[in-house]
């Protein structure tokens, strides 16, 4: 019912989002450790078997992690798959962001689910859940009590690793890239109306999932706290999702040569390819500042949504 009066009222509530989506996006250097190689394989994607393991079966996931771009998601599945008790989806689904994926229904949904014993949970990530319009109404209404894991990091940062990522795609593509003054300043002002930045107002995306989820079944990762010290996190999300603690210190190792902590688990070791660690642009101070300064307000907004502040301002 709760989700149901939610979306009568959704159109209404509309009105006080973000402009529109329309700039085509688009850079020269700091390596960005939200990257994590994605070369470097889940424990489930390493195939499905021919038959599932014995008393094994595909669920529907018990937590989904929501997003956002660039704020970590990757880094986060890697650590918490760890966790025996977690059975992780090997690809983002973008079903409930993508029209043309949930028109395919529910079983196809649950099809591309792991396979997992009755003891453990489901996660699957999709970041591009946080930010589309649809996603919060249309996971209620699948699960209205499922747990949502959240990870974000400093939306300034964010924006830029953003753009850095779509540099690259473009370049390995072979299709013309801009500097990143030319994307965030149009006409002597800040372009709010550039994607990068309006996956960064952290407020209208967070508005929009709180008319459909209480704030008690989101857990929001610091994702600049996650790369910096993991374990913390790490027992934070362990707690949320009712695991029985069982990620520990030596499943991290510090690479002084990438500057980053890396994953050792089941005798592997999984950390940041040198061709995926992207190097971010130098961005001009007085642009840097004025995209700063323009995200303070909505930051503050963001925290008294969420009963918490963060580092960043």
């Amino acid at each position: 019912m709760a989700c149901f009066l939610a979306s009568a009222i959704l159109l209404v509530l509309q009105a006080n989002a973000a402009p529109p989506e329309l700039i085509r996006e688009g850079f020269g250097l700091t390596l960005d450790p939200m990257d994590l190689d994605p070369g470097l394989a889940l424990n489930v994607s390493e195939g499905e078997p021919s038959s599932p393991p014995p008393g094994t079966s595909k669920r529907a996931p018990h937590s989904i992690i929501i997003g956002v771009r660039k704020g970590g998601t990757r880094a986060l599945l890697e650590m918490l798959d760890i966790h025996p008790e977690v059975a992780a989806a090997a690809t983002e689904v973008h079903f409930f962001d993508w029209d043309e994926n949930y028109a395919k229904g529910f079983e196809w949904y649950h099809e591309l689910m792991p396979y997992s014993y009755p003891h453990q949970i489901t996660v699957e990530k999709t970041p591009g859940y946080f930010t589309s319009p649809l996603a919060p109404e249309r996971i209620c209404a699948m699960n209205s009590s499922i747990k949502l894991l959240l990870i974000l990091r400093d939306p300034a940062e964010r924006v830029i690793s953003d753009y850095t990522q779509v540099y690259f795609n473009r370049l390995e593509n072979h299709k013309p890239v801009q500097a990143i003054e030319n994307l965030l300043v149009r006409n002597g002002a800040l372009n709010i109306r550039y994607k990068a930045i309006q996956r960064s107002l952290y407020d209208v995306h967070m508005r929009n999932w709180l008319r459909h989820f209480p704030l008690e079944q989101v857990h929001i990762v610091d994702g600049d706290a996650l790369i910096r010290d993991p374990l913390p996190e790490l027992q934070k999300v362990e707690r949320f999702l009712n695991l029985p603690p069982r990620i520990v210190s030596s499943n991290f190792y510090f690479n002084q040569t990438k500057g980053f902590y890396c994953i050792r688990s089941d005798g592997r070791e999984r950390c940041l390819h040198e061709s995926k660690g992207r190097p971010h642009p130098a961005v001009n101070s007085t642009v840097l500042q004025q995209l700063r300064s323009f995200l303070q307000e909505h930051n503050r907004t963001f925290f008294r949504l969420v009963k918490r502040t963060f580092s960043w301002q």
